[in-house]
């Protein structure tokens, strides 16, 4: 067999499922036969037609949370071999195959046989937690209860700290609840939310604030709710165009501004070990996030849903077994 199915965007909103050439791994590759990929809403805007992209996209493309096993192996590559199991850091896996170098997978442990894991939004909440510096008695408040900010909350509340989760949807707010957040107030009236947490916090606002939305007014929101010297975090991924900030208030406050997405292989690695390692030893539960399932010729309604939010959703992932 050297064919193999792969979705291609061939313009905004449109996907075509494709019979192409299966991918062989290049020396210090791994080629995988995909279990399954997580949808992220960094695929919204290339889904929607931004003008930076450029159609069809090539195979594969977008999909970068998957996982499967180990197909075959490229010249050089040690430690891995056909049949293992693993979680990597690549780039075309709306597809039944995908090749990584082998630098960027790791082994799943056999106590995850079976489990989905889109390693790399599990990674990324542990590498943004880890930027956070949240500690023991601090007030953080996060801004979006997705997936990304519903691990945030258990990582933070673990840690010691009070969680006050921000979020428009209650199903949300009951899911940042159910992973440790200490009070929850519903994302609708700016200057409530302003209030409510002043009142919750005696004034003094909050020693971190997590902005796990993307868009302005959440970062206008986390900007009004940083406390003096605080430290505010940007996880959400801004890509639709350029933000304006409150410098005056941010000056005023003298605040550290972290921008935490990581784009050092290493450090990305990094979080997928600990994202491991915490699932794997039971710390972290996402099976709760993975709330919808598709085919991959269900890959437009499924990126549809990431962009709709329809009840009970949370996260999509596409499987391929």
């Amino acid at each position: 067999m050297t064919r193999m199915r792969a979705a291609i965007v061939t313009a905004p909103g449109t996907v075509q499922i494709a019979e192409v050439d299966r991918p062989e791994p290049g020396a210090g590759e791994l080629r995988l036969r995909l279990e399954g990929c997580g949808v992220c809403a960094s695929n919204l805007e290339p889904w929607a037609g931004l003008e930076w992209m450029t159609y069809p996209t090539p195979p594969g493309d977008l999909g970068h949370e998957g996982w499967g096993v180990v197909d075959a192996v490229g010249a050089g590559v040690t430690g891995f071999a056909p049949g293992d199991r693993v979680a990597a850091l690549s780039y075309r896996s709306f597809a039944d195959y995908d090749v990584v170098p082998a630098d960027m997978a790791l082994r799943l442990p056999d106590s995850l046989a079976g489990h989905p894991f889109p390693g790399e939004p599990l990674g990324c909440a542990f590498n943004i937690f880890r930027r956070s510096d949240i500690r023991a008695g601090q007030t953080a408040a996060i801004i979006g209860i997705g997936f990304l900010g519903a691990v945030l909350t258990k990582l933070t509340s673990d840690a010691g700290a009070r969680v006050i989760a921000i979020s428009r949807r209650q199903e949300s707010l009951e899911l940042a609840r159910h992973y440790g957040a200490t009070e929850t107030i519903v994302m609708d009236d700016h200057y409530a939310i302003i209030d409510q947490v002043k009142a919750l916090t005696d004034g003094a606002m909050c020693e971190r604030v997590i902005e796990a939305v993307g868009k302005q007014w959440p970062l206008d929101l986390a900007g009004e709710l940083i406390g003096f010297g605080g430290r505010l975090v940007i996880a959400g991924y801004h890509q639709d165009g350029p933000r304006q900030v409150g410098m005056q208030n941010w000056n005023w406050k003298g605040i550290d501004v972290i921008n935490a997405h990581e784009r050092d292989p290493a450090v990305q690695m990094r979080g997928l070990r600990e994202a491991i390692e915490a699932v794997a030893s039971g710390q972290l539960d996402p099976t709760p996030l993975y709330t919808h399932r598709y085919p991959l010729d269900g890959l437009a309604d499924a990126l549809d849903a990431t962009r709709d939010k329809p009840a009970g959703f949370v996260k999509a992932l596409v499987m391929f077994a």
